[in-house]
C-alpha cells in the first residue's frame, strides 16, 4: 500500500514555459520575478485565487538578485502574501523534491493547498566571491562561476566533481559497455518523440503550455518577443547523430546526446482529494502521487543513480515495475535512459513519450517537474495509469516519483 492516501494534483492545475536555450529569450529576466510573473497569469487562466493556498515551496537552484528573501517575495508577487515557506535547492532534483515536500506537508494535515513552483535560468548565472581571510594581501576573494564552474568540474574541495560532468557519463558508457550506435539510435527516438508533441500546432503541448507565450521585458511591462514553443531545438537524424565527434578527449558522447542548458519555470498544486476534485478542470480525472525515492550511485556514476531511486519510489508506492505505464527521465545524457532500460527491463525505445529534457534543454529546478506533467497529460491520453519519473541530480544523486491517473468515466 502507497504511503500517501490523499496527496491529490488538480487535473489541469499545472504548467510551464517553454524551455529557451541557454543565452537566449529569457536570458535579460530574474528567474523569480519571472516565474510569480508567469504563476499569476496561469493560475489567473485557471481560476485559482492565490490566497486559496496555505503552504508553498519555491524550487530555485541558481541564485538571483535579492533571492534571500525567496518563497515569500515570490508569494508576494502573486498576490498570497500571508503565505511563507522555503526555498530548496537540489541541482536537477530541485523540482522532485518540490513535489516530496509539499506531498509530505498534505499528507500530515501541515497544508490543504500548496503551490509547488520552480523558477531557475542557467543563462547570465552568478559570479560569487567569497573572502578568504588566509590569503596573501589581506584577504583576497575567491571567486565562482555558479553554473559554468560547476558544469566543468572546477568545484573547490568536492573531490567527486573535479571533473566535468559528462565524465560521469563516460564511466557508465564504459561500464555498461554502449556503443556509439545504441547512443544515437535512442537520440534518434527522442527527437521523434519530441515531434509527436508538436504535431496539430502542438497540440500536446498546449494541455499544459500556453502558447504563443509573451516573453516580457525586464519590467514586466510590455511583450519583448513571441515564441512559438521551445527554443533551441535542432531537428537531428540518425545520420547527423552519427556525424558528430565526440564532446571530450577519448570519450564517445556527442553533443547530440547530451541536453543544453535553459532557462524556464514549472508550477503545481498540490492538494487533498476534495480540494483537488474542486479545483480541477475536470473533477472526472484523479491524478494522485503515490511514491517517492531517493538514490546516490557510486561516485562518478551520476546517470545510474535513478535505477535505485527509482526501486525506491516504487517500493513506496506499493508496486513493482511491471505496473507502471509509462516512464519519464529527466535524461540530461541518452546513457541515462540506457542504463535504466537495461537494469529495470523497460523498452528503452517506449520511454519519454512527446519528449524530454535530452530535447528541449535544461533549467535545473523546473526540469523534473515539467517531466512530471508531461507525464500526468500521457496518462490521461490513454486513459488513466500509473506512471514512474525518474532523474539524476548533481552528487550523483537520483530522484523519482510515482503518479497515478485514474478516469471515473473509463
Amino acid at each position: 500500500m502507497s504511503r500517501f492516501q490523499n496527496v491529490y494534483i488538480p487535473y489541469g492545475a499545472y504548467w510551464s514555459t517553454p524551455f529557451a536555450r541557454w543565452q537566449g529569450a529569457f536570458a535579460h529576466l530574474h528567474a523569480l520575478q519571472f516565474g510569480a510573473h508567469v504563476a499569476k497569469q496561469e493560475l489567473a487562466r485557471r481560476n485559482i485565487d492565490p490566497k486559496q493556498f496555505d503552504s508553498a515551496i519555491l524550487g530555485l537552484t541558481t541564485p538571483q538578485r535579492s533571492s534571500f528573501h525567496g518563497l515569500p517575495w515570490f508569494m508576494n508577487l502573486i498576490g498570497a502574501p500571508d503565505v511563507g515557506g522555503p526555498q530548496v535547492a537540489q541541482a536537477c532534483a530541485t523540482g522532485s523534491r518540490v513535489l516530496q515536500l509539499a506531498a509530505q506537508a498534505t499528507e500530515l494535515g501541515d497544508a490543504e493547498v500548496s503551490l509547488a513552483v520552480c523558477c531557475d535560468k542557467t543563462s547570465n548565472g552568478p559570479t560569487l566571491v567569497y573572502p578568504d581571510a588566509g590569503a596573501a594581501g589581506g584577504g583576497r576573494p575567491e571567486t565562482e562561476h555558479w553554473i559554468l564552474d560547476s558544469f566543468v568540474g572546477n568545484t573547490a574541495g568536492v573531490d567527486f566533481a573535479d571533473e566535468p560532468i559528462i565524465g560521469t557519463a563516460e564511466n557508465c558508457v564504459r561500464e555498461w559497455q554502449i556503443t556509439r550506435a545504441e547512443m544515437d539510435e535512442v537520440t534518434a527516438r527522442r527527437y521523434e518523440q519530441y515531434k509527436d508533441a508538436l504535431a496539430d500546432d502542438h497540440a500536446f503541448q498546449k494541455r499544459y503550455m500556453t502558447l504563443p507565450f509573451d516573453v516580457p521585458d525586464a519590467k514586466f511591462k510590455r511583450t519583448r518577443n513571441v515564441l512559438q514553443g521551445d527554443e533551441g531545438v535542432h531537428d537531428t537524424t540518425l545520420e547527423k547523430l552519427a556525424a558528430l565527434k565526440p564532446a571530450s578527449p577519448n570519450g564517445t558522447l556527442s553533443f547530440g546526446n547530451q541536453t543544453h542548458p535553459a532557462d524556464g519555470s514549472a508550477g503545481m498544486v498540490v492538494t487533498t482529494r476534495d480540494r483537488a476534485a474542486a479545483l480541477s478542470k475536470d473533477p472526472n480525472i484523479e491524478i494522485s502521487l503515490k511514491g517517492f525515492g531517493t538514490a546516490r550511485s557510486k561516485l562518478k556514476f551520476m546517470p545510474a543513480a535513478p535505477v535505485p531511486a527509482a526501486r525506491k519510489a516504487l517500493d513506496q508506492a506499493g508496486i513493482g515495475i511491471d505496473a507502471i505505464d509509462a516512464v519519464k527521465s529527466h535524461n540530461p545524457f541518452v546513457v541515462n535512459d540506457i542504463v535504466f532500460a537495461r537494469e529495470t527491463g523497460i523498452d528503452v525505445m517506449k520511454m519519454n513519450n512527446y519528449g524530454s529534457s535530452l530535447v528541449w534543454g535544461h533549467p535545473h529546478g523546473p526540469t523534473p517537474m515539467r517531466a512530471t506533467i508531461e507525464l500526468i497529460e500521457e496518462l490521461v491520453l490513454r486513459g488513466g495509469g500509473t506512471g514512474l519519473f525518474e532523474g539524476c541530480a548533481a552528487g550523483d544523486t537520483g530522484m523519482a516519483l510515482v503518479v497515478e491517473v485514474k478516469d471515473r468515466r473509463r
